[in-house]
């Protein structure tokens, strides 16, 4: 018995120790995985978003400069005009002029104000102590002697840096009499970069840098100012490049730290700006959150072992609980596979009786639009009877007889209405003839001639002389004429002189015009709906207008209404003419 107990019980640790090994192997290499590439998408993400604000930066600064120069701009050809300073140069009398030019600078907060006279010695100054001063040789003088417009220069400065100044010459009686200089003040613009991290700087339309939050690179080419390195930084730069492997390629070296480098366009003379980031700040980002990731992973391998020394004792537990809930899973599935059966049987129930309401909504829809279309061709129809059989009482068969005609053409019209309305009812389309619109105008009035007479609806006609020619279906269209009329009619009951125009045009498209002079349509967007009606029950079904917009836009037109400004209601059938009418008509 012990030497079968001796094996399980060495085979029992050995299957536990390779399961730990297995899995403490597993989860390191997927921290080294995940830390790899939370690493590398992490710094490529807080990169771009230093990139970014680097870039709002530098639009932020370039403004700034922008408006700086733009204010400063304006003030030489200010000052130039200003009547007491060209009085000083005119009498040589400057005693007034410096507290003038003071009292000017401290609303214009331009660095200073000179005012030079025709042989460019200062005759007043912002700063006193520049009273005197020569400036015939500076070249911002004599291109201002030279040009009627304000000039700008960039004049570097003796103890390092630039000044910026706006030169502009005052002219008395068309002569020269002096020039006026404005000193813009943008080392304010140094100081205030000075208090950021990021390194920046300004070169002009030559490549030379006159602005910089450097002092030493002031005067320098870009390369030549970035190159400047010490060995020990060169060392560092080495050092640094080690520490930050997981940074992405640097753009340039600053002081030996690898920068970022943003640049962007100065809409001033050709001038650009670009600013140095360092990537301290997203090494800090990034490295948080490897050091969470290393925590989470590291409290993971704590719970791995954890659970792995507890398995073996809840082992049987388990398999009790996992056997007594797979017992409660089959009846609750058997339960579900029952309750399953009885509602498929109530579906097919449920289908059955839809398809059958179906049907009869179908059949009801059907013949109430066969009621509503046939309606006028059995009124027509019962008159023209009516009307032979006077006739053929009178002995006069051959009146009679064309009434007869008159009835067969109205039965086969009734054919085509109701194979019309099957077409609407699957969005079909018949072989399309060319169609004259007055034609077709005529014989939708002619079906319609009872119930107008019997109204005494006043029908007013406005046709052109040439014809309207379309495309379509003579038939489907004379419908349209039909429904458009009826319901004009209907819309005159309660109007004591009815009156409906019909107005057919030719253009771009040809149109035919109803207007009626009743109440108007209350609702327009829910005109053209199926079973949208205002009238009465048993007067209509509210599919004649449904019917007619299915018809008109099967035949690429368009059927709208609107309320007329002087009362009543508007409905335009549009169809596009057939080419070749519009041109003959013109001639």
């Amino acid at each position: 018995m012990s030497l079968i107990a001796d094996p399980s019980s060495d085979e029992r640790p050995r299957t536990t120790s390779w399961r730990l090994r297995a899995v403490f192997v597993g989860l390191l290499v997927l921290a080294v995985a995940t830390i790899s590439v939370t690493n590398r998408l992490l710094t490529e993400r807080f990169t771009e978003n230093t990139r970014n604000r680097a870039e709002l930066r530098l639009t932020l600064y370039s403004g700034n400069l922008i408006s700086e120069l733009k204010r400063n701009s304006i003030v030489p050809q200010l000052l130039s005009r200003d009547p007491a300073l060209i009085g000083a140069l005119n009498s040589g009398d400057f005693s007034q002029s410096t507290q003038r030019l003071i009292s000017f600078v401290e609303e214009i907060g331009a660095a200073s104000l000179i005012l030079l006279d025709a042989s460019g010695r200062t005759v007043a100054a912002t700063d006193r102590a520049r009273l005197g001063e020569p400036h015939r040789e500076h070249s911002y003088f004599i291109e201002a002697l030279r040009s009627p417009n304000t000039i700008f220069a960039t004049v570097p400065r003796e103890s390092g840096g630039y000044r910026f100044v706006y030169a502009r010459r005052v002219t008395s009686q068309s002569e020269t009499i002096g020039v006026i200089v404005v000193e813009v003040d943008l080392a304010k613009f140094e100081r205030a970069w000075a208090g950021i991290s990021d390194a920046v700087l300004v070169t002009n339309s030559e490549g030379t840098i006159v602005l910089a939050t450097e002092p030493r690179w002031r005067g320098l080419m870009e390369d030549e100012a970035l190159g400047r390195e010490s060995a020990d930084s060169a060392i560092e730069r080495a050092m640094r490049a080690t520490q930050n492997w997981t940074s992405l390629p640097p753009d340039a070296y600053v002081q030996g730290e690898a920068v970022m480098r943003k640049e962007m366009r100065v809409a001033f003379r050709g001038w650009k700006m670009a600013s140095f980031t360092t990537y301290a700040s997203v090494r800090e980002r990034v490295n948080g959150v490897l050091a969470l990731e290393i925590m989470v992973f590291a409290i993971l391998l704590s719970l791995v072992f954890y659970l792995l020394s507890r398995k073996s004792a809840l082992r049987m537990a388990l398999f009790q609980r996992e056997s007594a809930e797979l017992r409660q899973l089959n009846a609750r599935l058997q339960r579900e596979i029952a309750e399953r059966e009885k509602m498929q049987g109530a579906l097919r129930t449920a289908e059955q009786s839809l398809a059958q309401s179906s049907k009869l909504a179908a059949l009801g829809e059907m013949s109430a639009a066969v009621s509503h279309e046939l309606n006028q061709p059995l009124a027509a129809m019962k008159t023209y009877l009516a009307g032979s059989r006077l006739l053929l009482q009178r002995n006069r068969p051959d009146e009679a007889l064309s009434s007869f005609h008159r009835i067969d053409d109205l039965i086969e019209r009734m054919g085509a209405i109701t194979k019309q309305l099957k077409s609407y009812a699957r969005k079909g389309q018949d072989e399309l003839s060319p169609i004259n619109m007055g034609d077709a105008l005529t014989s939708a009035l002619s079906m319609m001639e009872p119930q107008l007479k019997r109204r005494h609806v006043k029908i007013d006609r406005v046709l052109p002389k040439w014809p309207v020619m379309v495309m379509g279906d003579r038939v489907r269209i004379e419908q349209v004429m039909v429904n458009l009329i009826r319901n004009a009619l209907d819309a005159t009951k309660l109007v004591q002189e009815p009156e409906i125009e019909l107005m057919l045009t030719a253009g771009e498209t040809a149109t035919l015009s109803v207007r009626d002079n009743g109440p108007g349509i209350e609702d327009l967007d829910a005109l053209f709906e199926p079973f949208y009606t205002t009238k009465q029950p048993g007067e209509g079904v509210g599919l004649g207008l449904a019917i007619s917009s299915g018809i008109v836009n099967d035949l690429g037109g368009r059927l709208t209404a609107r309320n007329a400004m002087a009362g009543g209601a508007v409905f335009e059938m549009q169809l596009p003419i057939l080419e070749g009418s519009s041109s003959e008509a013109a001639e």
